[in-house]
């Protein structure tokens, strides 16, 4: 496996936002001899209340939560705070609706019951990396398409465009090659790492980008046959 830039859970704090008692115990007994800072908040009320301090670099939240759930404590904490923190949903329905619901409602990244606490630290240090990543590069335009990920902000013909953290991701990837093809391999290596999922939900993020661009007046997203993706910039 290729070499993180970060090779421990040091200097990462997690929130834990669970009613499971078991698998609370199982992510602890994984995460934190890996060096991983936990916190932990049994029910939706109290994990909104700890994670609008800001004091955190990302959030594992259940769909099913006392309290409030997870979907609801997602969407205010992006709609009343404007916490940008990374945030893994786990679910327990497979659909593609489901899915979609948790992206379109703020998550970055889910996880299905029952998941190996493997592929959890894998999600983990991909969706930290990509946040860490977003801070640190550089101004992007392209076609009337303007993004700033130090500040992850985006813009259309001078309008903000408001993307999820992996739709913003794979845009800036595909910024960076446009006009060029970029493979479907490439843009899951740049979300998900060394690690991508089973499933396909690559597409379901490649949905969610191509209707926040045609919503936006750019339908520009093409799909390249067997082969990715490219903007086209005469696409109309």
């Amino acid at each position: 496996m290729a070499e993180m830039d970060f090779p421990s859970g040091k200097n990462i704090r997690l929130l834990v936002v669970e009613s499971d008692e078991t698998l609370v115990e199982q992510i602890y007994a994984y995460l934190e001899p890996l060096g991983y800072d936990l916190d932990r908040a049994a029910n939706g009320l109290l994990g909104w209340q700890r994670a609008a301090s800001g004091a955190y670099d990302l959030l594992l939240v259940d769909v099913m939560l006392p309290g409030m759930d997870g979907l609801t404590l997602c969407r205010r904490l992006r709609s009343e705070s404007g916490s940008e923190v990374p945030v893994i949903m786990i679910t327990s329905s497979e659909s593609v609706e489901s899915r979609v619901l948790c992206l379109n409602w703020g998550a970055d990244d889910f996880l299905v019951k029952p998941f190996d606490m493997l592929e959890l630290e894998a999600r983990v240090r991909a969706v930290v990396r990509r946040a860490r990543s977003q801070r640190t590069s550089r101004m992007l335009s392209w076609a009337g398409l303007e993004l700033d990920p130090q500040t992850h902000t985006a813009a259309c013909d001078g309008k903000p465009l408001h993307l999820r953290p992996i739709a913003f991701t794979l845009l800036a990837r595909l910024m960076r090659a446009a006009p060029n093809v970029v493979t479907r391999k490439e843009l899951e290596l740049e979300i998900y790492g060394d690690s991508p999922p089973d499933s396909d939900a690559l597409r379901t993020h490649i949905h969610l980008l191509r209707k926040a661009l045609e919503n936006a007046g750019k339908p520009v997203l093409k799909t390249v046959s067997h082969v990715g993706f490219r903007l086209e910039e005469s696409a109309g």
